[in-house]
């Protein structure tokens, strides 16, 4: 009896493994649910809605993107976190959640970095460094040399804190040895109108954002935090060519699954989105709005998503940044 059970049981076994293996190959026979945990219409949702566009046409189901913003991306990615890990449920992060992951360590529903497998890196936006129009400063030069001048006289304004643009700025700060005083608003429209009202002297952003104020000569550039040139903004300096020190700073729009997803499906996604990313016509649009295109393998995302994690750790930790309660 004890032989015939195990031959039972394997006999199971193998049914049940020849029928996930036929579930995977059939991946995806249902449209797929796309998480942006913020409000339509920004560098996350752009990027995520142009590529996941391109996306299902190769996968032959529809990709509903659904915008769920709260809470500096928590609430999105808390969904996505306990969503089923079969390949139908997947989440854009920017970023804000390789800092969350300091910021809010052990005080989240989820684990930042456990709870996810990535699956690939959309693109990089290089971050800018603007200023008002009457802020005496017209490089990045000028403008240490101003803050060393008067310390803790120039406020500069971010998305919130622990965004890419408020940690980029405290880098700044201490690398150059500056003093200047963070003043957070809730997005950054909000952080620009108090640009241009010069309630602030000083905001970084993506290009995207901030290059249309540019010339319409309603702020000004000072540099890019690049290590070249940025084909949708040419016109502006790196921050080494500003006069500043060599740093270079971005967001970036990275593709994650819920932990345990099967590799075979995390590799079809990926391969599909690296596919997308690539095409022309994508690369050229991201490069018009100031986004480096990548598209990279699994491996390569979570390789990238671990070294973000620990260079925004030690800002953070510098800075002495304490999240919003």
């Amino acid at each position: 009896m004890t032989r015939w059970r195990c031959l039972i049981a394997h006999a199971l076994l193998g049914v049940a493994l020849v029928a996930i293996g036929e579930a995977h190959a059939q991946y995806p026979n249902k449209p797929i649910r796309w998480v942006v945990p913020y409000t339509a219409g920004g560098i996350t949702d752009v990027v995520t809605r142009v590529v996941t566009q391109k996306m299902q046409a190769a996968l032959g189901q529809a990709i509903v993107v659904e915008n769920k913003p709260g809470a500096n991306s928590i609430i999105g990615a808390d969904l996505v976190a306990k969503a089923s890990p079969d390949g139908y449920t997947v989440l854009t992060v920017i970023a804000a959640h390789a800092a969350n992951a300091t910021l809010y360590q052990g005080k989240l529903p989820f684990d930042p970095v456990r709870s996810f497998t990535p699956v690939s890196l959309a693109g990089i936006a290089p971050l800018i460094l603007t200023a008002n129009t009457n802020f005496p400063a017209k490089d990045a030069r000028e403008l240490i040399a101003y803050a060393k001048a008067n310390p803790g006289r120039i406020n500069f304004g971010s998305s919130g804190i622990g965004a890419a643009a408020h940690l980029t700025t405290e880098l700044l700060k201490q690398t150059a040895g500056i003093d200047m005083v963070h003043v957070p608003f809730k997005g950054t429209a909000p952080a620009l109108q108090a640009l241009m009202a010069n309630d602030i002297q000083i905001l970084v952003d993506v290009p995207s954002t901030l290059m249309p104020h540019v010339r319409g000569g309603k702020i000004k550039a000072l540099a890019m935090f690049s290590g070249k040139r940025v084909a949708g903004a040419a016109e502006v300096p790196t921050m080494a060519e500003a006069g500043g020190p060599a740093l270079e700073s971005s967001t970036w729009v990275l593709f994650l699954a819920p932990a345990g997803t099967p590799r075979d499906i995390v590799q079809r996604l990926s391969q599909e989105a690296q596919k997308a990313v690539n095409e022309t016509e994508i690369r050229d649009r991201f490069n018009q709005i100031g986004i480096e295109p990548v598209g990279n393998n699994s491996e390569q995302a979570a390789k990238f998503l671990a070294d973000e994690i620990a260079k925004w750790a030690k800002v953070i930790t510098t800075a002495g940044v304490k999240a919003e309660q």
